[in-house]
């Protein structure tokens, strides 16, 4: 079992903190350290590589920089120093940085960018104009010098780490060009590769930012009840138990239960959903929602690291760390591929020249093919798209656990549904009791609201509810069982009674002169719980009736489900526990596909399978507790409600955190489009490539064009990416 190390985290502040994920491994103790830096200038993988490289050794355990929040989080030994370790990450382009970061951590390298790019051409409009190439070869030599400030240290780490990443390539294309005195095309090259990386970088700082903006949610101060007045402290410095008053207007700042007034919140930060919700005493609100009326008083549930915001915040950003199969083909590809092409430059020159060929033009195409071949907007392609996908899926009320699970929801051809609490709203109510034998309808609702006041299900809740309304309290019972799939029993004033389905009475042989009558109350759509005892001594067991129950079908199921099916996927089934009459009939009204009932936990699971043979991508979505087995076993396991459940983030591969089926469709149609936004960014950046490869060799393509063709591939690449920040709905 895994010990959780000592944590001695440095430079990370509150927010940072909360982001960063956290470290387990089987080979960790608990005497074990882990320290955690905020970082600046990490953004990409290279400086990633860089990192990871730079803190191999002993004593180092692991270690996981977290690009989202600019953490790097490590696991040590004792012996291993925080200055040891800050000293390391230094010794790479990328730096260790108190709490608060600089207004805009970008201003530097846009100064640097903006230097290089006047001067290449200022020394252009010098040599066309003027004629003077000692003043213009000065100005090539300034942009030179500053723009590869943000290249040449890379590439000497790199190759100090015994490496080869893009940034060797461009280093080896700049001195190359230099050698054969084609300054202008050098200074270009340094101009327009160092243009891609701060292009790359504000990419990854205005995704970074949108996950950043889920801290200022909640408020740093609240007003802590104390008698009749209030006073305001820290937000760090409540405890569970304690009342804190909210005002209008104001966002509230953890979460807790209502204990007095009325208000109406606006839970949009954490379902998506603008439309206020009423909450009055006994309701519980969340830490980011916004009280939108009145003043209301919160009794403190949980401190704010336990919070479902910081829940939230904290799976988002674990989410970025795991690569999606796509990103881990482009990184595997790219370590492969940099190498290859390096030794291919070098034959590019030397076999011709060897062969009698012209020295220069040759060296001059090896270099065009360094450049032509740098992998920047490959390997960027996968990254920004899984990044600028999850994080605006998370601001619309979808928590996607990584790229893997965004990239399996763009391939999902069928969806199973749990019935209660999917297709239907989860509250089922009384309708009616009636009696068949020789008990009341009070004494009836006594055996059920007993036997139920053992249970969790939602049909217990009802009957209880309905019990209470009616003064019927229930009385205590003994050796309660659940029998899955058929229902409950319990000995009540010495004898067994049940509480059960259709199929059960069938077992015990009670189901005569009964069937006929209980599966036409189930095919109106009706649920029903049948009240009896079984036998007992010489005595035969039997019904003393039934309890007829109704959960509303969500208004917009249909609807949703019609949605669904838009969006590609070819089959909708409803799996559940409830009677087949019932979900038949619930299914035909919000026409789904199939409609299966009377289902174990095992007969879910051979369903799930049976669909995973047909359409190779299943999702099931369920409550993420009762239909675990059905969700796991699923390409994809979708938990609703998320908002009210823990568990349900904790355990789902995607959690809706709003109850609410629309946004079903939603993330499908985001899966998708992320899908395809990864395609074609990864066809476009090597079909350009290759373009240029070809046109290297014909003699058609030089300095210039090549580092165009990449930087313009790059910044295609981006931006397409970045088009995924805004959810089509």
């Amino acid at each position: 079992m895994a010990h959780k190390p000592h944590d001695h985290s440095h430079c990370c502040g509150g927010g940072s903190q909360a982001i960063a994920e956290e470290i387990t491994s089987k080979n960790i103790s608990s005497d074990d350290l882990k320290t955690t830096f905020k970082v600046l200038n990490m953004d990409c993988p290279d400086e990633i590589k860089a990192i990871n490289d730079a803190l191999r050794g002993e004593g180092v355990l692991e270690v996981k920089a977290n690009l989202m929040a600019s953490t790097v989080q490590i696991i040590h030994t004792q012996k291993i120093t925080k200055e040891f370790l800050q000293k390391r990450i230094n010794s790479t382009v990328v730096k260790v940085v108190e709490n608060e970061s600089p207004g805009n951590p970008n201003k530097s390298r846009i100064i640097k960018v903006a230097i290089s790019g006047v001067a290449l051409v200022a020394g252009m409009l010098v040599e066309h104009f003027l004629s003077n190439i000692l003043i213009g070869n000065i100005l090539f030599a300034i942009a030179i010098l500053t723009g590869g400030t943000l290249i040449f240290p890379k590439a000497f780490g790199a190759l100090k780490r015994f490496s080869l990443d893009m940034n060797v390539l461009m280093t080896f294309a700049v001195i190359g060009a230099l050698i054969i005195k084609q300054y202008s095309e050098a200074s270009t090259v340094v101009f327009l590769f160092a243009l891609s990386e701060l292009l790359e970088s504000l990419s990854v700082q205005r995704a970074r930012n949108a996950i950043q903006e889920l801290f200022k949610l909640t408020p740093a101060t609240t007003f802590l009840l104390k008698g009749n007045t209030t006073e305001e402290v820290s937000v760090e410095a409540v405890s569970v138990g304690q009342i804190i008053r909210v005002k209008s207007g104001e966002s509230i700042p953890l979460d807790g239960i209502v204990v007095s007034g009325t208000t109406s919140v606006n839970q949009a930060s954490l379902t998506g959903e603008s439309i206020p919700v009423f909450k009055t005493a006994g309701d519980e609100v969340f830490a980011g929602t916004i009280n939108e009326d009145g003043s209301f008083d919160i009794k403190v549930g949980k401190v704010f690291n336990d919070t479902k915001l910081s829940h939230v915040i904290k799976l988002v950003a674990e989410s970025q760390i795991e690569r999606a199969p796509a990103q881990k083909f482009v990184d595997q590809f790219a370590k492969i591929y940099t190498p290859v092409i390096f030794v291919l430059a070098i034959l590019t020159y030397v076999i011709p020249v060897l062969s009698g060929g012209d020295s220069y033009e040759w060296f001059y195409k090896s270099l065009v093919l360094l450049v032509i071949a740098c992998p920047c907007a490959l390997v960027i392609s996968t990254p920004i798209s899984i990044v600028s996908a999850l994080t605006s899926l998370a601001r619309n009320g979808v928590l996607i656990k990584g790229g893997t699970h965004l990239e399996m929801l763009g391939k999902i051809k069928a969806i199973a549904l749990d019935k209660t609490g999917t297709i239907t709203e989860g509250k089922p109510e009384v309708k009616s009791v009636e009696k068949n034998g020789s008990k009341t309808v009070e004494e009836i609702l006594e055996i059920a609201t007993s036997l139920e006041n053992h249970s969790t299900h939602p049909f217990a809740m009802a009957i209880l509810k309905y019990g209470k309304s009616l003064n019927v309290l229930p009385s205590e019972v003994t050796s309660f069982k659940n029998i899955p799939g058929k229902g409950i029993e319990a000995i009540f004033k010495g004898q067994t009674y049940f509480l059960a389905n259709l199929k059960y009475i069938q077992e015990l042989g009670l189901a005569e002169n009964l069937k006929n009558n209980l599966e036409l109350i189930e095919s109106q759509a009706d649920s029903i719980v049948i009240v009896g005892r079984k036998n007992h001594s010489d005595t035969a067991g039997e019904v003393y009736g039934w309890i007829i129950l109704g959960d509303k079908i969500r208004t917009d199921a249909k609807e949703s489900l019609s949605a669904i099916k838009m969006t590609g996927v070819r089959e909708v089934v409803i799996l559940s526990g409830d009677n087949q009459k019932t979900t038949e009939a619930i299914g035909q009204l919000v026409n789904a596909d199939n409609a299966y009932g009377d289902l174990l936990p095992e007969d879910k699971l051979k369903h799930i399978e049976t669909l995973l043979k047909k359409h190779k991508h299943v999702a099931m979505i369920g409550d993420g507790v009762n239909d675990a087995p059905a969700m796991a076993k699923s390409s994809l396991g979708i938990a609703m409600g998320g908002i009210g459940s823990g568990t349900a983030i904790e355990t789902a591969d995607i959690t809706l955190m709003a109850d609410d089926l629309k946004q079903i469709p939603i993330a499908l149609k985001a899966g998708r489009r992320t899908l395809h936004v990864i395609k074609f960014n990864i066809a476009f950046a090597i079909v350009t490539k290759l373009i240029f490869l070809v046109l290297t060799f014909i003699g058609y393509s030089n300095l210039w064009m090549a580092i165009i063709a990449d930087t313009g591939a790059t910044l295609i690449v981006v931006l397409n990416s970045l088009r995924l920040l805004k959810i089509k709905k």
